[in-house]
């Protein structure tokens, strides 16, 4: 297993195996996501055009196991600046780490730790404050919650990271159980860096 930083054309390269990863790691709870190749190249976009965006990857050998990407939170600002309104935070002070996804047989072996070390240290490098990522919020009673399931939030926290109230984004996907797409809220969580 190793764990590298990727930037400019080493990022971009890696986009597609980005896209397999969160097409497959997002169709479980929380998110239940029913992706595609053609919706993931147009959201993907956003990390070719930055040229401030990192990409960690998680690799066993040469293939792609984990991933975590983050950008200036500007380069987002029309999807997320309206959650921001009224916090009396800069969005140029903001590092918005985005998607965190690995596969389920890697996790539990710190690499979690290492997606975020990694991203805060290059927000800090472009003198960045915080550091922020938003997380889906779903009803408890939800049917499609597994029994065991076990939230992320203990883990964000011991990072240092709290929701930050009144700051919820809503975007659109088709769920796995749903005809069409649908809202969903993601609550930001922030910390200072």
């Amino acid at each position: 297993m190793r764990v590298d930083r990727l930037t400019g054309q080493a990022l971009a390269d890696a986009l597609d195996d980005v896209a397999r990863l969160r097409i497959a790691v997002f169709r479980d709870w929380p998110y239940l996501y029913d992706g595609d190749a053609a919706y993931e190249r147009a959201y993907l976009q956003t990390y070719r055009d930055s040229e401030n965006a990192i990409l960690v990857g998680a690799y066993d050998g040469d293939r792609l196991v984990g991933a975590a990407t983050g950008t200036p939170m500007e380069d987002h600002a029309e999807d997320f600046a309206a959650a921001f309104d009224g916090q009396g935070i800069d969005l140029h002070d903001i590092f918005y780490c985005a998607e965190s996804v690995l596969l389920p047989e890697y996790r539990g072996r710190g690499i979690g730790h290492r997606f975020f070390d990694l991203r805060e240290a290059h927000a800090r490098e472009l003198g960045r404050g915080y550091s922020a990522f938003c997380g889906i919020v779903r009803p408890g009673d939800h049917p499609l919650r597994p029994a065991d399931y076990a939230p992320l939030d203990p883990f964000w926290r011991k990072r240092g990271y709290a929701p930050l109230p009144g700051a919820v984004a809503h975007f659109r996907w088709k769920d796995i159980d749903r005809p069409g797409e649908t809202d969903h809220p993601l609550q930001f969580w922030m910390r200072r860096l």
